[in-house]
């Protein structure tokens, strides 16, 4: 049967994340609902590239989904957007092979956190308002120091159902733009809550609530009982999934 891999993207605000679940509205009900419809099946379901925790946004998500209908690529993307509500787009369908797996075929997948320091409306449920001093420097080199450890067992959310609490971090920084900062974390697979709980310790860093040494212990403790609070999730965007066999421009 053939599989499609779908781009898409989606402002989290109104949803409880990705991933159906019963009595809350998410974005994988929303999209399954839609495609049903479209493609007069009640048997389609859609496998996402991952979970996103309530409110938290993605500027590129893929899912996979099987059909054995033969999908005109670009008219059938065109009839799910009309269906579709204003805070969900899909970009692309993708011809893929039959055994293509949006979760696990994910080579890499990068977040951005996005943070401001002075007030502004249009951003308020995309971004976090942080008007504290903060020490960057000191920030990333806490952040670098994530490029040299591979498990994030004191950045996981307790009882999740992880079999592993590895993952290898190849970009971890802040980047300061004018009113704005952002965080940029890449790695071939995170852990649920990862980047917030890391963000939130982070920031301890940042306003001198630890020191560096500190942060290195949590992070060589591996219990989550020892960093800091998990970040607003508002501020947090899946930005990028990669795959070997789907390029940007394809």
């Amino acid at each position: 049967m053939p599989r499609y891999f779908v781009e898409i993207a989606y402002k989290g605000t109104r949803y409880h994340g990705w991933q159906t679940q019963p009595n809350a509205i998410t974005v994988q009900e929303v999209v399954n609902r839609q495609l049903k419809c479209l493609l007069r099946d009640d048997l389609i379901e859609t496998v996402g590239c991952g979970r996103t925790d309530t409110g938290v946004h993605a500027s590129q998500f893929y899912f996979h989904v099987d059909t054995p209908q033969e999908l005109n690529e670009l008219q059938f993307c065109y009839r799910l957007n009309a269906m579709l509500p204003k805070d969900i787009v899909a970009y692309r369908f993708i011809l893929v092979h039959a055994d293509a797996h949006a979760r696990f075929d994910a080579s890499s997948r990068t977040y951005h956190y996005f943070m401001h320091t002075q007030r502004n409306p249009f951003i308020e449920e995309t971004s976090l308002y942080y008007p504290h001093t903060l020490h960057i420097d000191k920030m990333n080199e806490a952040a670098t120091l994530l490029l040299s450890y591979d498990d994030f067992g004191a950045f996981c959310k307790s009882k999740s159902n992880h079999f592993t609490t590895l993952c290898s971090v190849t970009q971890a920084e802040f980047i300061i733009k004018e009113k704005s900062i952002t965080f940029v974390i890449t790695a071939n697979r995170f852990l649920r809550n990862m980047v917030r709980s890391l963000v939130g310790t982070l920031l301890m860093v940042g306003t001198e609530k630890i020191t560096l040494d500190e942060f290195r212990a949590i992070l060589e403790s591996k219990d989550r009982n020892k960093s800091g609070k998990s970040i607003d999730g508002k501020g947090l965007f899946l930005s990028s999934v990669q795959y070997p066999y789907i390029t940007e421009n394809e």
